[in-house]
C-alpha cells in the first residue's frame, strides 16, 4: 500500500512539472511573437523602400546586360559570316607644343577624347560590347605613315619604347574604357623628349585591348609632333599672344636671339609695340629685323602677331594741321579704323589711298599728343557721342560756350518766338507749364559739347555757364509763378540759340 501511495505521489509531481513547463514555453513564445511584431511595426516602413530600391536596381542592371547580349547575339546570328569594321578616332586635336612632365591636353585645355566610329555612317558606334571596350594609349614613331592602311605588324614595328635605364615613356593612366563609344584620356604625360628618335617626333596611338568575334577595330593615330624638355616651357609661344607678351613670344623670334636683340634696340619690347610699329611703318619694321628674316618667316611672325585679341577701345584725334572738321579714329595698336569728316564716319575700307596716308600721318601725330586724344570704350560709344546719336539721359557733360553772352540772346528773336507760341495756344507766356525737364535740351548740350571738341572751340564763357549752373541748382526747388516760368523761358531761348550756333559752325546755314 505504501509503495502504491509513493508511486501516485511521484506521478502527480511529474504531471504537475510538465504543466508548468508548458506554461513557461507558451509564455516565451508569446513574448517572442510580440517582439517580432514590434520590430516589424517600426522597421518595416524603413527597410522595405531600401530593399525594394536595391532589388530594382540590380534587376534593371542584369536585365540591361541580358538584353544587350541578346541583341549582339541576334546581330551575329543574322549575319553569322559578316565581319564588322570599326575604327577609333581622336575627336579633338592635341594642344601644341608638348613638354615632358606636362599633361597632354586637347584643344582649349580639354582632355583628349577618342570615339569608336562606324566608317559606313561616320557616327559614333554606341551599341554592343565593343562600345564599352578597354583602350590603351601608346607612342608611335613620328615618321609612321598614318595615311595608308596599316597592319598590326606595322604598328608593332613602329611603337616607341623608353630608352634603356629610363622610365616608361608615358606616365599616368594609359588605359581607359569606352562609354557609349567615347573614351577620355586624362592625366597622361611624356617622361622623355623626342629628340633621340630617328624622326625627332612622336605620334600618339590608341588601340582596343579586348578582342571581339567578327569585329575588327582599327587603331587611331595622331599627327606627328615634337616633345620638348619641360625646361623649354619657359620659352613657350602663346597662341594667341596677348598685347603685353614679350616680343620673343612671337613665332620665329627666339628669346635673346638676333631678332629679339634688334627689336629691343628699337624699343620694340612686346606684341603691342610690334603691331603698333607694323601699322605705322611696316617697311621700317622689316628693316629692323634685317635680311636674316625671310619673307616666309615674316609672314609667320606677322600672322601670329595679328592673332592677338585686341580690346574694343577706340581713340579719336584731330591734328592741328588738318581741317577743323576732320579727325582720325584708330585702335589700341595704332591701326586706322576710319575718318570723321563733317561728322560723318568713313570706315578705313572705304578710304582712298591718299586719305589712308593722311590718316596714318594723323595717327603718328596723335601718339605725340596723347593728351589731346579722346578715348571711347568701343565704336558704338564713339558713334553715339561724336555723331549726334542720342546721349544717355540723366547726365549733362560740360559745355563750351565760347563767344556767347546773355545780352546777345534777344537779338535772335527766340524769346519773342516763345511768347508768340504761348499766345497761339491761348495762354500767356508767363503761364506756360514747363514743369517737365526737356530731355531734348540735354541732347543738344551733349551734341554741342562733342562738336566743341572736334571743332576746336576752346574759349570759356563763364557768364552763360554760371547762369546754367544757377538754373540747374534750383531746378528741384519749389518755386512757382512768374520767376519759375521766366527761368524756363530763358533756358529754352539759350538752347534754341545753341542749336543755330551749331549749324552755323558746321556751315549748314
Amino acid at each position: 500500500m505504501s509503495q502504491k501511495r509513493e508511486f501516485e505521489e511521484g506521478k502527480g509531481r511529474i504531471e504537475g512539472g510538465s504543466s508548468e513547463d508548458k506554461r513557461r514555453r507558451f509564455k516565451s513564445v508569446v513574448q517572442e511573437v510580440m517582439r517580432l511584431q514590434t520590430v516589424k511595426h517600426f522597421l518595416e516602413p524603413v527597410l522595405e523602400p531600401l530593399i525594394r530600391k536595391v532589388v530594382k536596381e540590380e534587376v534593371e542592371l542584369a536585365l540591361g546586360k541580358h538584353l544587350a547580349g541578346i541583341k549582339w547575339i541576334c546581330e551575329k546570328e543574322t549575319h553569322p559570316l559578316e565581319s564588322r569594321n570599326l575604327q577609333l578616332k581622336f575627336l579633338n586635336n592635341l594642344s601644341l607644343p608638348v613638354f615632358t612632365s606636362a599633361r597632354i591636353e586637347g584643344d582649349e585645355g580639354q582632355a583628349i577624347r577618342v570615339g569608336l566610329i562606324d566608317p559606313s555612317t561616320g557616327q559614333i558606334f554606341s551599341s554592343g560590347p565593343a562600345s564599352s571596350a578597354k583602350l590603351e594609349v601608346f607612342v608611335v614613331e613620328g615618321d609612321f605613315n598614318s595615311v595608308s592602311d596599316w597592319t598590326d605588324e606595322d604598328i608593332r614595328n613602329n611603337i616607341v619604347r623608353e630608352r634603356e635605364g629610363k622610365k616608361p615613356l608615358l606616365n599616368g593612366n594609359v588605359f581607359a574604357v569606352l562609354n557609349d563609344g567615347i573614351g577620355v584620356m586624362d592625366e597622361i604625360s611624356f617622361t622623355d623628349n623626342s629628340s633621340w628618335t630617328r624622326s625627332r617626333k612622336f605620334r600618339l596611338g590608341v588601340r582596343i585591348v579586348d578582342q571581339f568575334d567578327y569585329v575588327k577595330i582599327r587603331e587611331a593615330i595622331t599627327e606627328s609632333f615634337v616633345v620638348r624638355d619641360h625646361r623649354g616651357e619657359l620659352y613657350k609661344k602663346h597662341h594667341p599672344p596677348s598685347l603685353f607678351d614679350e616680343v620673343w613670344r612671337l613665332e620665329k623670334i627666339g628669346k635673346d636671339g638676333a631678332f629679339h636683340r634688334r627689336l629691343n634696340l628699337s624699343n620694340i619690347n612686346n606684341v603691342k609695340d610690334f603691331l603698333t610699329h607694323f601699322h605705322l611703318n611696316s617697311s621700317k619694321l622689316r628693316q629692323v629685323l634685317g635680311t636674316g628674316m625671310s619673307s616666309k618667316m615674316w609672314e609667320i611672325t606677322l600672322d601670329h602677331a595679328r592673332s592677338c585679341v585686341l580690346d574694343s577701345s577706340v581713340h579719336v584725334y584731330q591734328a592741328p594741321g588738318f581741317q577743323k572738321k576732320t579727325a582720325v579714329v584708330f585702335n589700341v595698336v595704332a591701326q586706322v579704323l576710319g575718318l570723321l569728316v563733317d561728322f560723318q564716319y568713313i570706315p578705313a575700307e572705304k578710304l582712298s589711298e591718299i586719305e589712308k596716308s593722311q590718316a596714318e600721318v594723323m595717327v603718328i601725330d596723335a601718339l605725340s599728343h596723347l593728351n589731346e586724344v579722346i578715348s571711347y570704350d568701343d565704336e558704338v560709344s564713339m558713334m553715339r557721342n561724336v555723331l549726334n546719336a542720342p546721349a544717355s539721359q540723366g547726365s549733362v557733360p560740360g559745355i563750351d560756350y565760347s563767344g556767347l553772352s546773355l545780352t546777345s540772346l534777344d537779338g535772335y528773336g527766340f524769346v519773342s518766338s516763345l511768347h508768340n507760341t504761348a499766345e497761339c495756344s491761348g495762354k500767356h507766356s508767363d503761364d506756360v507749364d514747363m514743369e517737365v525737364t526737356p530731355h531734348g535740351l540735354y541732347e543738344d548740350y551733349d551734341n554741342l559739347w562733342n562738336c566743341s571738341h572736334i571743332l576746336g572751340l576752346e574759349e570759356p564763357q563763364s557768364e552763360l555757364q554760371s547762369a546754367l549752373d544757377d538754373f540747374m541748382s534750383q531746378k528741384n526747388a519749389s518755386v512757382g509763378g512768374k520767376a519759375h516760368s521766366k527761368r524756363w523761358t530763358k533756358l529754352f531761348s539759350v538752347s534754341r540759340w545753341l542749336s543755330v550756333f551749331k549749324y552755323v559752325k558746321l556751315g549748314k546755314i
